[in-house]
């Protein structure tokens, strides 16, 4: 009988084990082992521009909100966030965000359609996706950017590598194109590898990896990735032990 599916996780500690969590509520006693190993560390650094005048603030990640609340930022003014994951984190924060539609363009919609009347501040990391203060100057609105965290990238754990390189089927999703590239770049072993990205640009990251199967979430957003992973455990459940059986 094959060994059962191995859930690798990729994000920073604490986003790797909420969404372990997560799954463990969708799977229950069909939750697979998880093994953690962080592809990427968020440093804070940069300073906040001044905030005197400042209308909105814009949040395309989750660490953006952490890093503004580092920075020492204001948490009365109004936020828009790309997501609702990151509206949430803004809210656990004490600021008030609308949630966009999950994506860069929805985001650029959003905001352009209520125009706040003052300057935005677009907090975000050295690495950023989405051109979005730059497609909201385009729009006629006042945005400045805070690059208040870099992300540094990192190698797989020991135990990531020898996970990689066994016999259990190994279902990874990937959040974003940079992990998606630092996760191709290092892959090694002959484990089948099944990876769900979440979106067409992080799939693209991966295409050339000897996956048994690369899915795209339906939505850029938490649930969907969640949904595709349960999916995913259960298709590779149900294939490797056909072929087992064969």
């Amino acid at each position: 009988m094959p060994p059962p599916p191995v859930l690798l996780l990729t994000r920073p500690h604490d986003a790797s084990e909420r969404f372990a969590t997560e799954l463990s509520r969708i799977l229950g006693d069909a939750a697979p082992e998880v093994c953690i190993s962080p592809l990427m560390r968020v440093d804070f650094a940069g300073r906040l521009p001044g905030m005197a005048d400042v209308a909105a603030l814009v949040f395309t990640s989750a660490n953006g909100v952490r890093a503004f609340v580092a920075a020492g930022g204001p948490r009365g003014l109004p936020a828009f966030a790309v997501g609702e994951a990151t509206a949430e984190a803004a809210r656990r924060a004490g600021i008030s965000a609308q949630p966009a539609g999950g994506d860069a363009q929805a985001l650029v919609a959003h905001v352009a359609a209520r125009r706040p009347a003052g300057r935005i501040v677009h907090v975000r990391g050295e690495h950023a996706r989405g051109d979005v203060a730059m497609r909201l100057r385009a729009a006629g609105l006042r945005v400045e950017e805070a690059v208040l965290y870099r992300q540094v990238l990192l190698p797989f754990t020991d135990r990531a590598r020898r996970v990689l390189a066994g016999r259990a089927p190994v279902v990874a999703p990937l959040f974003s194109p940079r992990t998606a590239e630092q996760f191709a770049r290092q892959h090694r072993g002959g484990a089948p590898l099944w990876l769900v990205a979440m979106s067409e640009a992080v799939a693209g990251r991966v295409s050339h990896l000897p996956a048994r199967r690369i899915a795209v979430a339906t939505r850029p957003d938490a649930p969907s990735m969640l949904k595709g992973v349960a999916q995913l455990i259960e298709s590779a459940v149900r294939l490797e032990s056909d072929e087992g059986a064969g």
